[in-house]
């Protein structure tokens, strides 16, 4: 056995200088800089006093870069402070992480001037993602706090029963998975609470762009949002809450279309109802499935093995296609969980309501700049990669910034394993000037 050193033994020294954590974190803020994202922040406004040493697009930089970096927290941002790469992307200085909160607290008091401009620059930050026909996909979310924050009110709490929350709208484009829209709301509103201006809003962002369909799940309905929808002339699917009086109307059709007949019996069925607050009666596809037990033999198919789903829509597809197509929109539980594990919608910053709408804003910007930079700078493997597994594989490395004269070269751990990979996100992110 080769010899070796016991740990106890072996010299500690706290010398080594320009050392940075998040060496492989180079071709992502390599791509913050090709994008021009300063300059762009820079015409959001709120200009602070000619003296001031961080500018607001300096502090909104340095917040976003914080998200993309694996930051949860205010205080997390003290472990970037001395950052060697992180300073010379930011251009040397950075501000206490003490700072971080008031600078959030300014921004809440201009609230009414940032967050529209946010939304916006969001827009155009994703528009090359967007497809040319638009899918919307609208859901909420309940994120819980643990003090006495404005807004935060005790309502529906499936993980935290009894615990303030706050219960924002979430608005998604289904083919790109882009989140086009946010809006933060307190906790005990219901899912449908504001989500008129919400969706009139979204669609005043998108502008000229062609929305083709909207998906939305139980919790939002009634006759002025499908209305709204159909003045636009929107296609939408939308689930249904399961009521006795549709299941008596439901009960009393004889004729069901068989679509699968294997592990599972899946029919369906299509028609038009009327709900007592609905000024018209609508589509209403129903599916309703049953699990095969005994593949051998046949099995008795009683009524209350059945399990129904239903869905009004304003297309004419079959009941198994409306069915499949409202499915898709499942994956929004996969960006949510994104935005919570990856980015920390749910850590809430400050006591402001204001404040934390600007913060949740800030982190589902950075959420789509990660989206862009996976789709222009990686091969197809990786664009699937959480934020989480990206890190892991790509940023977290060891690294030294050496000068030599007037050159800067980042050295990077000789043992990283991805290396050809990174250095083709490096290559795509310079082809891109």
């Amino acid at each position: 056995m080769k010899f070796t050193t016991k740990i106890t033994l072996l010299k500690t020294e706290f010398s080594m200088r320009n050392a940075t954590n998040f060496a492989g974190g180079k071709v992502m803020l390599a791509f913050l800089e090709t994008i021009r994202l300063n300059q762009t922040l820079q015409t959001l406004g709120l200009a602070k006093a000619a003296n001031a040493i961080f500018p607001t697009a300096h502090i909104l930089q340095y917040l976003i870069i914080g998200w993309l970096l694996g930051c949860e927290r205010l205080f997390h941002f003290k472990f970037l402070q001395g950052d060697a790469l992180v300073r010379h992307a930011l251009g040397g200085r950075l501000p206490h992480h003490s700072l971080l909160n008031k600078e959030l607290l300014r921004f809440g008091a201009s609230h009414e001037e940032l967050a529209p401009a946010l939304r916006q620059l969001n827009v155009e930050l994703v528009t090359s993602l967007l497809p040319e026909s638009l899918i919307l996909d609208l859901d909420s979310t309940v994120e819980t706090v643990y003090g006495n924050q404005k807004g935060a009110e005790v309502g529906y709490n499936s993980h935290k029963q009894g615990r303030k929350s706050y219960h924002p709208l979430l608005m998604y484009e289904g083919k790109s998975r882009v989140l086009v829209n946010a809006s933060l709301r307190p906790g005990n509103t219901s899912s449908s609470t504001d989500v008129l201006p919400f969706a009139k809003q979204t669609l005043d962002l998108l502008g000229s762009r062609a929305v083709r369909y909207a998906r939305f799940d139980k919790g939002f309905g009634g006759e002025d949002f499908y209305a709204f929808w159909e003045s636009h002339q929107i296609g939408y699917v939308g689930k249904m809450k399961w009521t006795s009086r549709l299941e008596q109307q439901v009960q009393s059709c004889e004729h069901w279309t068989r679509f699968v007949d294997e592990d599972w019996i899946i029919e369906g069925i299509a028609l038009y109802y009327q709900a007592t607050t609905w000024n018209k009666a609508r589509r209403v596809a129903v599916i309703r499935k049953m699990q095969r037990y005994d593949q051998d033999q046949s099995q008795l198919e009683l009524d209350i093995l059945w399990q129904y789903e239903a869905m009004v829509t304003t297309e004419v597809w079959e009941a198994i296609d409306v069915w499949r197509f409202y499915n898709q929109r499942c994956c929004m539980e996969n960006y949510i969980k994104e935005g919570k594990n990856g980015f920390a919608i749910h850590r809430i910053p400050t006591q402001s309501f204001a404040a934390n709408e600007i913060d949740l804003l800030l982190k589902l910007f950075a959420y789509n700049l990660f989206e862009r930079f996976k789709l222009q700078c990686c091969d197809p493997i990786q664009r699937s990669f959480t934020i989480q597994r990206f890190r892991r594989e790509f940023i977290h490395c060891a690294g030294i910034l050496v000068r030599s004269g007037r050159l800067v070269t980042l050295k990077l751990a000789e043992s990283f394993q991805n290396r050809w990979a990174w250095l083709q996100m490096e290559r795509k992110s310079i082809l891109l000037e």
